[in-house]
């Protein structure tokens, strides 16, 4: 009797949640144009003008989409500059053939193999947070492919502890998939809000920002299964990668808060910025990890202010 009543929990759960992954879906569908790359195809949104020289690509970190990027930051880039907004593979309306591929260097390809569909050969990367490492990677990797790169309160190197014990959960087989077409959907509806704001400490969410930032379609099964990949496997790949990072040659920008809770800035983006040669450090005060909401038009100066060296560089180069 109890093992029947839990079987019907359960099939009732999958249904709620099935209707929950519909209902998301229709409150936030794609934006843009689908890219079909080797294992993956990539929900990419461009805005700006295209003539605007160097383009701008941005690119999201752990449990968001593009439009985490997108506004405001992105919207205001996009006034003078051709911005090109990607949900990484798994994530948004981006799907990947394996949860499995989750780490930096296979999502740098997939990118770049993007990228180079869309005719852009060269570009600055805005990355923040989860993409700090995926970034870097491109750095390292394509290294022919990155103008510049500015780095929004990035992940680089291994920390102390894990990713949360339910990440770990959902990225075991058959006890995660089941977890995350039953109950992940349901319960993330009364967490979702208090959890975003959690991220933004010491400032405060901006209101409607859930709604605006689609963050709900965290909550579909593939994508939660993705995002937990994504994060049990991040800090084995910065382990691989962080002895490397002297190699990297384009211009950088970081970005950090000293009270950054999420990423700690001791551990992550001032070590990364002694070891690379051409890397300027901009530490604030009071500042959290959603640094591309907190102070977006310091961010849009640098952005600038990095082309503007670039361009000349370039020229002379050719």
């Amino acid at each position: 009797m109890i093992v029947m009543s839990v079987v019907a929990a359960l099939a009732l759960l999958a249904l709620v949640t099935q209707a929950g992954v519909l209902a998301v879906q229709r409150a936030f569908p794609p934006q843009g144009r689908m890219i079909t790359v080797e294992g993956a195809t990539l929900h990419v949104v461009e805005i700006g003008p295209r003539d605007s020289g160097v383009p701008i690509v941005m690119l999201h970190g752990a449990s968001s989409n593009l439009q985490a990027m997108r506004r405001p930051l992105g919207d205001l880039l996009a006034r003078d500059r051709r911005v090109i907004l990607i949900d990484r593979p798994g994530h948004g309306w981006s799907e990947r053939a394996r949860a499995q591929d989750s780490t930096p260097d296979i999502q740098a390809r997939m990118i770049i193999e993007a990228l180079g569909k869309l005719g852009i050969d060269r570009a600055v990367f805005v990355v923040h947070s989860w993409s700090g490492a995926l970034g870097t990677r491109i750095a390292l990797d394509h290294p022919r492919r990155v103008a510049g790169l500015v780095m929004l309160a990035p992940v680089t190197h291994p920390w102390r502890g894990g990713v949360g014990r339910y990440n770990e959960i959902i990225a075991t087989p058959v006890i995660g998939p089941l977890l995350a077409y039953t109950i992940t959907l349901p319960l993330g509806y009364f967490v979702t809000e208090a959890g975003a704001r959690n991220v933004f400490l010491p400032q405060a969410m901006p209101d409607g920002f859930v709604r605006d930032s689609a963050t709900p379609l965290l909550l579909r099964p593939r994508e939660f299964i993705a995002n937990a990949h994504d994060l049990v496997t991040l800090k084995q790949a910065v382990s691989e990668q962080a002895p490397r990072y002297a190699e990297i040659t384009a211009p950088v920008t970081i970005i950090a808060g000293e009270p950054d809770k999420t990423v700690k800035t001791d551990v992550h983006a001032r070590p990364f910025a002694a070891e690379v040669a051409n890397a300027k450090l901009i530490v604030l005060p009071d500042l959290g990890h959603m640094v591309q909401n907190a102070v977006p038009d310091l961010v849009k100066t640098e952005i600038e202010t990095m082309i503007e060296k670039i361009v000349p560089a370039q020229a002379a180069a050719d």
